[in-house]
């Protein structure tokens, strides 16, 4: 099982950008399916997360501004970031937590990791 992330880059103050992130080797359409991110010296944190059936959280300092969304048929999560700021410079991760989980606490342990997508974003 592997899960592929694309789309980091550098930008600018108030850009935007989608990061993909794509599984083989497991149909991972009933997982929950989230988005990580760990700038220097800081702990990783979660950013986003979204259900199987389309019921999503964002951590607060994200809320508004990030999207994530999932297409299951082509076993990829996504992660719309628009208004981006330079505090948003990070590592993204993308991950998969696996059924059964409750949607205030799905991604919390995900059992499947990306391999990281730098973003970076410019004052």
């Amino acid at each position: 099982v592997q899960l592929q992330a694309s789309g980091g880059g550098l930008v600018q103050h108030g850009g935007s950008l989608t990061l993909s992130c794509t599984a083989s080797g497991m149909n991972m359409g009933t997982f929950a399916k989230g988005w990580f991110r760990q700038a220097p010296g800081k702990e990783r944190e979660e950013v986003a997360c979204i259900g199987m059936s389309g019921t999503a959280t964002y951590t607060d300092s994200v809320k508004g501004r990030f999207t994530i969304s999932r297409d299951n048929a082509k076993n990829t999560v996504y992660l719309k970031m628009d208004d981006l700021r330079p505090e948003d410079t990070a590592v993204y991760y993308c991950a998969a937590d696996p059924p059964p989980y409750a949607i205030p606490t799905m991604c919390e342990r995900p059992d499947y990791w990306g391999q990281g997508t730098q973003v970076t974003v410019s004052s």
